[in-house]
């Protein structure tokens, strides 16, 4: 099996691989069970779904909210249930539903984008957004000795000529090519490191500064290993969640469908409101491993300065498809197809499906956005 270079055909390469080493497929064997559509039973019927989700993703949050809310319980049939998967990111969301294991998946822009285009595999299809940011995923962090900087430009143009660690293929590594073309910064070298290796580099003075996503990167500069130098604000580029379907779940299923996203708006109100923002860490928490519960807080409810890229507006909730996230998508298929992790530039038409969340909204008497979170002081946070 030969696999790709770049990160997200890596993921799917090594998940298909564990296939094979698991049930003894060929690789023909394994593209042809993903072929198959799952049986969803008859519309009224009782269902069990399995969802994919992201409790290390700040933007993806609705879905961690979901599992001990059971918000869904008051919309699906009579008798369904459902089970949660932990995805440590995206691809490996995508590789699952791809698999026919999974029929729910919440996820980055970019792995969103790219299972989208897999259609010889498994069909699936964007239906709602669950978040967008401007400091979720598009954080710049620089190592502690860096120079105090005056604002988020000057901290920009500093990277020239220096070591900048990125997870390539992601939606900070997105990021980071557009601020450094619109900037004229060109780093000395543009390392392709993941989490890990991008947190004990800091650790060890390897590498000047990095782009990351929440929670990790309100982690490393409450821990001491990195500050915050710069956001998405810096260039007005923004970054987003969003909620991926099977088809053949929406195809045979929509009254589940119908139902999932009901409980999706229900749980993006949730995560909206300040007054559950301590309730949301401790979720979080008891969901995740290595993050404190003030971290989680920060990382979606915590106040920046703005000199670093803070925001009034953690995180915005247009729950169906809105222009900005329509455009945020046309965007990062763009940079995608230019690096070769998809072969086109745009998205099939029906590759997005908005008709759900915009039937809903309307039934329900509200408009996008359904809610947004906004940055609180240090000082609110009262917990641990």
């Amino acid at each position: 099996m030969t696999c790709f270079t770049n990160w997200l055909d890596r993921c799917t390469c090594l998940a298909l691989a564990a296939l094979v080493a698991t049930f003894g497929l060929t690789v023909g064997s394994v593209s042809s069970a993903f072929a198959g559509e799952n049986n969803y039973g008859k519309v009224g019927d009782p269902i069990h779904l399995v969802v994919g989700y992201q409790p290390y993703y700040t933007e993806s949050w609705s879905g961690v909210v979901m599992q001990p809310m059971k918000f869904y319980e008051k919309y699906l049939p009579k008798g369904s249930t459902v089970e949660f998967s932990i995805g440590l990111q995206g691809a490996v969301i995508v590789n699952a539903m791809l698999a026919g294991k999974q029929d729910i998946g919440y996820m980055g822009d970019m792995p969103a984008i790219v299972s989208t285009t897999k259609q010889n595999v498994a069909d699936l299809r964007i239906v709602a957004t669950a978040g967008l940011g401007f400091d979720q995923c598009n954080i710049f962090l620089a190592k502690n000795d860096a120079p105090k900087f005056a604002n988020q430009t000057d901290a920009i143009k500093w990277l020239d000529g220096k070591r900048v660690a990125v997870p390539k293929g992601s939606c900070t590594d997105r990021f980071a090519q557009a601020v450094f073309k619109k900037m004229g910064v060109e780093p000395a070298s543009y390392l392709n490191q993941n989490i890990e290796v991008i947190t004990s580099g800091f650790r060890a003075g390897k590498i000047d500064a990095a782009v990351i996503w929440e929670p990790t990167a309100s982690r490393l500069v409450l821990e001491g290993l990195a500050k915050r130098i710069a956001s998405g604000t810096a260039v007005n580029e923004n970054d987003g969640g969003f909620i991926v379907m099977r088809n053949d779940l929406i195809q045979q299923r929509p009254d589940v469908v119908k139902a999932w996203l009901n409980a999706e708006l229900d749980a993006q109100q949730y995560l909206a409101d300040p007054k559950n923002a301590e309730k949301i860490a401790r979720m979080v928490k008891d969901q995740t491993t290595g993050f404190t519960e003030k971290v989680l807080w920060t990382s979606l409810y915590g106040e920046y300065p703005e000199a670093q890229g803070g925001t009034a507006v953690r995180l915005q909730l247009p729950y169906t498809i809105s222009p900005e996230a329509s455009a945020l998508i046309k965007k990062a298929a763009t940079f995608l197809y230019s690096v070769k992790s998809i072969n086109t530039p745009t998205l099939r038409a029906d590759a997005v499906m908005p008709q759900f969340t915009e039937a809903i909204l309307k039934e329900r008497g509200l408009k996008s956005p359904v809610g947004v979170v906004r940055a609180l002081p240090a000082s609110a946070y009262k917990g641990e």
